[in-house]
């Protein structure tokens, strides 16, 4: 079976569960829709994967203008279900294509548009990826880069301008507000964000593409959470490319069902 979408230039770039987190203490939840938000024309699509399994198929759909005019955010990225069953949405830009972070909120039921998750509170200048842990209280997010300077592709020039994100970003879970931003240095680029599997575990990692660095984040106290480099993949000597030297560009971050290894998608090295 293949479901084709109705749409163009919409790049359905990450996909998540309407439910079934592995944090709820519900076991009966039901992974039975499949949540589809697209990078480029912010268009949110719904597909139904659990009344024929082996024919899914497409039952809604949240136009961009929807996404604009209610929440001023856009070119939408990872979506994750919440403990509350309702869905949260990383955006790694406004209407415009101008860096900004944030979450929307899409109803886990009903499927319609609520608005911004954030609680009355500085977003971050920008946005890609997010996990969080509910026995913790908090939220951890990854910044991102500029959409409309993405859209023209890898340039050496934007180095050391400030156009790649920097930081970790810690959100109170039930307040919705930022507590902690963490510089992770010029041009680092954290993306992929993944807390251990454990319920009761505070910590958890961040891949960073440009500068090829894991990094290790762990509650130290009370509220508070620290960071700290656990792996680094040097660049490498190159000819012919339009740089001397390639960073690691590592963007997906896997941790294994029993929290005992840590995969790396070293994009531009090729392993």
């Amino acid at each position: 079976h293949r479901l084709p979408m109705p749409n163009l230039k919409d790049e359905l770039h990450s996909s998540g569960w309407s439910a079934g987190c592995t944090c709820f203490d519900n076991s009966t939840t039901k992974r039975n829709k499949l949540i589809l938000p697209c990078l480029i024309s912010s268009r949110i699509y719904v597909v139904d994967v659990g009344s024929q399994c082996r024919a899914p198929k497409l039952c809604k759909m949240i136009e961009p203008v929807d996404v604009f005019w209610k929440c001023n955010k856009g070119y939408l990225n990872v979506p994750r279900s919440l403990p509350n069953g309702d869905i949260l949405i990383a955006n790694t830009g406004d209407p415009s294509g101008n860096a900004k972070g944030g979450f929307i909120v899409v109803d886990g039921e009903t499927f319609e548009l609520k608005g911004n998750w954030e609680n009355e509170c500085e977003v971050p200048r920008s946005g890609y990826d997010f996990w969080y842990q509910p026995r913790h209280n908090v939220l951890i997010s990854s910044a991102g880069i500029v959409p409309k300077r993405a859209g023209w592709g890898f340039n050496p020039n934007d180095l050391k301008q400030g156009v790649f994100g920097r930081h970790l970003n810690v959100w109170n879970l039930s307040c919705r507000t930022l507590t902690q931003c963490f510089d992770l240095g010029e041009d680092s680029l954290p993306l992929c964000v993944k807390f251990l599997h454990n319920p009761d575990a505070a910590e958890g990692y961040v891949s960073c593409a440009l500068s090829g660095v894991v990094y290790r984040f762990y509650k130290c106290e009370a509220n508070n959470w620290a960071v700290e480099e656990v792996i680094r993949i040097p660049a490498k000597d190159v000819t012919g490319w339009i740089m001397p030297k390639m960073p690691a560009f590592t963007v997906d971050l896997i941790i294994s069902m029993d929290d005992k290894y840590l995969y790396l998608s070293n994009w531009l090295h090729g392993d």
